[in-house]
């Protein structure tokens, strides 16, 4: 919708299309967009030098501070006239995350049925699904001796099992054996125990639990892995990325061992891995570099120094990294580093910006393209919320962090979480800002290769 609204600025403005693409960058709030376009025009000028070009920078810092302006605005006043009850819809975002909520759970088992007494565990978890149920601990009827059972350990009539899987699975495997038990001597800690190892190995990276193959080594059940903040059930095929949090069971020589083959060292993740980071950059800039021919323009388009690394990014977090690169780093430098760049970006904006404002305002008619961006601001702000909230009957919370994503403005996204008290909309700015800054970046490019081709 912003790049339909400045081709009709275009059109009915007279505009040059380096200015209405400055216009639009600034008013959606997308530097990449900007540096794309520049970038565009730079291989331009070097192709045909006898063709002189508006540098788009000049109407990007003149709506630029209104853009952001804008984004606050229309949340405050989508917030007052929609007449918003925060404490309702933090209630139902609650309640939708409650239903969709998927990890797995513990559950202790009396066998009570006839039909699984003789029958190995194996057999059960082929009956119900290798990746499905994870047996961890066993205690016999009449004693108190707690084991974590082998694949071949047979199933007696009383047995109280410990099983870990999903609810769903799990209610079938219970409804087969018998009846939820309460036995609390099954979790005890004599003789088998129970801890949390985090991955810091790079010879562990990358390798599936089934890999590891640690029950047949040291006689030890992995049951759950945790994630990034998600709880994974540890299925043999699931691959260890550095930094995992694996839940194991056993005796206590069999988690030592295991300890050392993992690394389990909370100070390796405190130390910043700077061939990490510059690696997973200097990919990104390569990636953002590469030359994306179209037939019949004169010139091609890039993903630039912005899309590049952020593709990349998603690529190595999806995937736990590529060899020695790896994606973690802790809560502390993630916050530390998102608010530094946020704060060195706005300073580095706001200097350029402020940088001949006046004298530029005036030479270009500055209000003038204040409307302009003003038309390229509000009007899809305006449309997604009256369509997110009436048609798609979005949670508001949720629709701010979509519009402030859609503008790709960390400062519309901090003030939203400060004016709404929630983080909520960090969770869908993120979801959405890859594909929007993506989008920009190349519609920004587009305009110029197709409209700048009337100078030609």
């Amino acid at each position: 919708m912003g790049g339909i609204i400045a081709i009709l600025v275009f059109i009915i403005s007279g505009q040059s299309i380096e200015n209405v693409v400055g216009m639009m960058s600034g008013a959606v709030t997308n530097t990449p967009g900007l540096g794309a376009a520049k970038s565009v025009l730079v291989e331009f000028q070097d192709k045909f030098p006898d063709h002189k070009f508006a540098d788009p920078a000049v109407a990007y810092a003149i709506t630029y501070p209104f853009g952001v302006f804008g984004i606050i605005m229309v949340i405050m006043l989508s917030k007052k006239l929609l007449k918003i009850d925060l404490k309702k819809e933090n209630e139902e975002f609650e309640s939708e995350i409650a239903a969709k909520k998927h990890v797995p759970v513990i559950m202790k088992v009396r066998v009570t049925n006839h039909e699984p007494v003789g029958k190995t565990l194996r057999e059960i978890v082929e009956m119900f699904g290798k990746e499905k149920v994870i047996f961890s601990r066993l205690k016999r009827s009449g004693t108190t001796m707690v084991i974590s059972p082998s694949a071949d350990t047979l199933i007696e009539y009383l047995d109280v099992l410990m099983m870990v899987g999903f609810k769903e699975d799990l209610d079938k495997v219970l409804e087969y054996l018998g009846r939820e038990s309460s036995d609390q001597m099954v979790e005890k800690e004599q003789g088998i125990h129970a801890k949390t190892l985090i991955v810091t190995k790079n010879d562990v990276v990358h390798k599936t639990l089934d890999e590891l193959d640690l029950y047949n080594r040291y006689d030890l059940k992995v049951t759950r892995v945790f994630r990034s903040g998600m709880e994974l059930l540890a299925h043999p095929s699931l691959t260890l990325f550095f930094g995992d949090k694996i839940a194991v069971v056993g005796n206590k020589w069999s988690i030592q061992q295991a300890e050392k083959m993992i690394g389990n060292s909370e100070k390796k993740l405190l130390e910043p891995d700077f061939f990490s980071l510059f690696g997973g950059l200097i990919l990104g800039i390569i990636v953002g570099s590469i030359p994306l021919l179209i037939p019949s323009f004169p010139v091609p388009i890039k993903l630039g120094f912005a899309a590049g690394p952020l593709l990349v990014a998603l690529f190595l977090s999806r995937y736990g990294g590529i060899g020695l690169i790896h994606t973690y780093i802790n809560h502390g430098a993630i916050y530390f580093m998102k608010d530094l760049g946020i704060s060195l970006f706005f300073a580095t904006v706001g200097i350029h910006a402020g940088h001949n404002f006046y004298e530029n305002f005036v030479k270009y008619n500055g209000w003038e393209w204040i409307g302009y961006g003003a038309l390229i601001t509000f009007i899809p702000l305006v449309m997604m919320v009256i369509i997110g909230r009436y048609i798609l009957k979005i949670n508001y919370f949720k629709l701010v962090g979509i519009m402030s994503a859609s503008y790709t403005d960390p400062a519309a996204l901090s003030f939203s979480n400060q004016y709404l008290n929630s983080d909520i909309p960090t969770q869908s700015y993120v979801t959405v800002y890859p594909m929007v800054t993506i989008t920009r970046i190349l519609i920004a490019q587009l305009l110029i290769l197709i409209l700048a081709s009337g100078y030609l």
